[in-house]
């Protein structure tokens, strides 16, 4: 089955100003499938944008279906930036006859994506759909790490049989599926008040990583070694404080801010092992002045910007690019290494396979923050370090 059997072409009028684009903006400089459909063979793309139109599963929001188009009139106008872009836009995945066939047309799209080295962008509908995005690295023979930026847990009861769910517990969905190929969740800018203390129970017996929204308060920069340990991500609006996001029927006084939320797709466009990211639950119906879905257009071009500006200096190229730094733990246990990048500073920690669990690699590196190699040199164990170990057992 071809890519093209799974998309609707843009009608250029939605997107396009009366007086056209200027050579400099996106409308330009991307391939977008408006009458034939993009020629893989002939063209070498780094990103694909598309849209899914189905808001069935966004629980409350599900004008959440008209969003990608919104998203197009704002993103094309926004020029490109210091970079050679290499975009297509694919255009829109339609509603299947059912939800679980809309899950199914984002696996395979995902999935055929990734192997052509191509990272999808997905302009949803319900973040409900993160589940069919997931699918798509089912066949891929890799372990997942998903990270979440949402302001509570989407693990609620689901009444749904088979693969069919809804925005507020699809993460059940993927924490049941088997074969289990997932093999760490983080949420980042969880707000207590909507979290309730099982469900932290549980992250916490299953070693997931979650992270309050005042925990970034001060300093924002502390999203990134979360953000850079992501194969695949998906961003709820919801999780951007009203003020700044007000189109999305769920959305609430606290959250980030619009600069947060860029600076955070920066993060993940910068991430080297990022294959897929997700946009959800942004509902034009309540976009009264655009300002949502111009929101929206800026996060895409952060994280644009960011993947141009990948360091690939993920600790596999050569040594010569990094230093490397031992600590020895106040028990007398052991020591612990880490690594850091000359190129940019950016630190992992080396947390080794138990006996016999990994044929090929000794250490699974986790990326980390100079705080934690500070921990170590101070004879303490990073909390980072232990969890990560349970979960390789």
């Amino acid at each position: 089955m071809s890519l093209t059997d799974f998309f609707s072409p843009i009608n250029p009028d939605s997107f396009t100003p009366k007086q056209g684009f200027f050579t400099s903006q996106l409308g330009l400089k991307t391939q977008i499938y408006t009458e034939s459909f993009p020629d893989f063979e002939e063209h070498t793309y780094d990103l694909a944008i598309f849209g899914v139109l189905d808001g069935r599963g966004a629980v409350n929001n599900e004008g959440s279906a008209l969003a990608p188009d919104y998203f197009r009139e704002k993103f094309y106008k926004l020029n490109e930036g210091a970079f050679n872009s290499r975009i297509v836009d694919l255009g829109n995945i339609k509603h299947g006859a059912t939800i679980a066939d809309t899950y199914i047309a984002i696996k395979m799209v995902v999935s055929e994506l990734i192997k052509k080295d191509i990272i999808p962008i997905i302009i949803g509908g319900g973040q409900d759909l993160t589940y069919g995005q997931y699918l798509g690295y089912e066949d891929l023979e890799q372990k997942v790490d998903l990270v979440i930026i949402d302001n509570q847990f989407d693990i609620g009861d689901d009444d749904n049989e088979g693969i069919a769910t809804r925005s507020d517990c699809y993460l059940n969905k993927i924490f049941l599926h088997q074969p289990n190929y997932l093999f760490n969740f983080s949420n980042v800018g969880y707000q207590t008040y909507f979290v309730n203390q099982e469900s932290l129970s549980v992250m916490d017996k299953l070693y997931f990583d979650v992270h309050r929204l005042g925990e970034f308060a001060q300093d924002i920069t502390l999203t990134e070694p979360i953000i850079r340990n992501a194969n695949m991500i998906s961003f709820d609006m919801g999780a951007i404080r009203s003020a700044d996001a007000a189109a999305n029927a769920n959305t609430t006084p606290n959250g980030f801010d619009g600069e947060e939320a860029c600076r955070i797709a920066r993060y993940a466009g910068m991430n080297d092992k990022l294959t897929s990211i997700g946009f959800y639950e942004f509902n034009p119906a309540y976009d009264n002045n655009g300002q949502t879905a111009f929101l929206l257009a800026q996060m895409v071009w952060y994280f644009v910007d960011g993947y141009y500006a990948r360091k690939k200096d993920f600790p596999l190229t050569p040594k010569s690019q990094f230093m490397i730094y031992r600590t020895s733990l106040k028990d007398g246990s052991g020591e612990m290494m880490f690594v850091k990048s000359k190129k940019s500073d950016r630190w992992w920690m080396q947390v080794p396979y138990p006996s016999g669990q990994s044929k090929n690699e000794r250490y699974h590196l986790v990326p980390c923050r100079y705080d934690d190699y500070q921990t170590a040199v101070n004879g303490e164990m990073p909390d980072l370090w232990w969890r990560t170990y349970q979960k390789l057992n």
